[in-house]
């Protein structure tokens, strides 16, 4: 396969969807051991738009989130991101599409032994077009904007909690990606942190002008969201519609 060309289907995607999956299946294990854990899953996802997917636990929602972010490949059905098809894609391709998608997880995932400022540079290292500018004033300044610019120096066991997910916040946005994608941002926070960091996420990222799609079983934030999409038993049962929100209260 061809490496992707996003400079070629950065005009298409102004006009398509950013993610669109038709039919898309998966499945665990080999054999008699295999299992479906997603069945003909159809989602189409714009620029700019915010949206959550919710459900009970098991229901598919992280693995989705995966196959979207190109953290395993794709098996069945079509699945575009960027306006590219990644059903079947290889290693290197998928490597390609994490690079513009930026990722935040329930464990911050920082890394211990650096800064603040350093685990946010680290996200810009892996881009070449920032391997002239200051990486450190671009890392300093979206910590500010977090509300952290006190404690650009700070290692991650100095942080609340809060704060260190805002850390991750402002990695996996400091490179203004095109998508991002949140797996329970706000499960290990209490609410008031778990409001702060979502709105800060939304904020930037409507500055940016990306795309954000957040798995939460988190009531209390689901206003943030321009649609609600719910799954159940690796099935797609609502796609924002009223009842989806119902369904979580």
């Amino acid at each position: 396969m061809q490496d992707i060309n996003f400079a070629n289907i950065e005009q298409r995607t102004k006009t398509e969807p950013v993610i669109s999956a038709c039919n898309v299946n998966h499945y665990f294990g080999e054999g008699e051991l295999r299992k479906q854990a997603l069945f003909d899953i159809n989602l189409n996802i714009n620029t700019g738009e915010i949206v959550i997917m919710t459900g009970p636990s098991g229901s598919g929602k992280t693995t989705l989130l995966t196959l979207m972010g190109g953290l395993r490949s794709a098996q069945s059905g079509s699945l575009k991101i960027l306006g590219q098809e990644i059903c079947g894609a290889s290693k290197k391709q998928l490597t390609q599409l994490r690079q513009k998608i930026g990722y935040i997880f329930q464990a911050h995932n920082l890394l211990t032994f650096l800064t603040a400022k350093q685990n946010v540079r680290m996200s810009l290292e892996i881009h070449d077009d920032f391997l002239k500018k200051d990486m450190n004033k671009i890392a300093t300044e979206i910590l500010k904007q977090v509300g952290l610019g006190e404690r650009v120096d700070y290692y991650p066991d100095s942080l609340s909690g809060g704060q260190k997910q805002r850390v991750a916040i402002a990695r996996a946005l400091v490179s203004h990606p095109k998508i991002v994608l949140a797996d329970e941002p706000t499960a290990a926070l209490d609410k008031k942190s778990g409001r702060d960091v979502v709105e800060m996420m939304q904020v930037l990222a409507k500055e940016q002008g990306c795309t954000i799609l957040l798995v939460t079983h988190d009531n209390r934030i689901l206003d943030i969201a321009d649609r609600i999409v719910y799954m159940e038993d690796g099935h797609l049962v609502s796609d924002g519609s009223i009842n989806a929100s119902e369904k979580v209260k």
